[in-house]
């Protein structure tokens, strides 16, 4: 199982954070290796999400994504070709008028992919994604 976990400090608060990473169908706006991301199912605080994305070739998956406005988003894995497992979460934190967001992931890929691999694919993209997601608060909220 490859896992990753990164904290960062965002420059907003955490309403507007909050409204960032639960706009799923934006996310090919400003996430490169997402192609296309819709909600197919709401119950609740809860949602069904599928994602397209491009990570050496196309894949397709979704997650119930499970919102506790302004504080934290979790997901667990409901289907997809690319992981059997893709547990994690976002949990936001005040932090002198920005956002303390902790990013954890846990992945266990459908096909087999040599542990080094799994580790770089899950560790390497982490960054860019922060990246990303930086640029889309300078974005709305600089």
């Amino acid at each position: 199982m490859s896992q990753a976990q990164t904290t960062e400090v965002f420059n907003c608060t955490p309403e507007q954070f909050f409204k960032i990473i639960t706009d799923y169908e934006k996310y090919p706006e400003f996430l490169t290796e997402v192609k296309e991301c819709r909600i197919l199912q709401e119950e609740g605080n809860k949602k069904l999400v599928e994602y397209k994305i491009n990570l050496i070739r196309s894949f397709t998956y979704r997650l119930w994504m499970t919102e506790e406005p302004f504080t934290k988003v979790s997901w667990v894995f409901d289907s997809g070709d690319l992981f059997k497992v893709s547990t994690g979460s976002w949990v936001l934190e005040e932090d002198a008028g920005k956002t303390r967001a902790t990013y954890t992931l846990e992945a266990k890929f459908k096909m087999f992919v040599p542990g080094p691999v799994a580790k770089t694919l899950v560790n390497v993209n982490l960054p860019n994604m922060m990246s990303a997601y930086h640029k889309r608060v300078e974005e709305l909220y600089g």
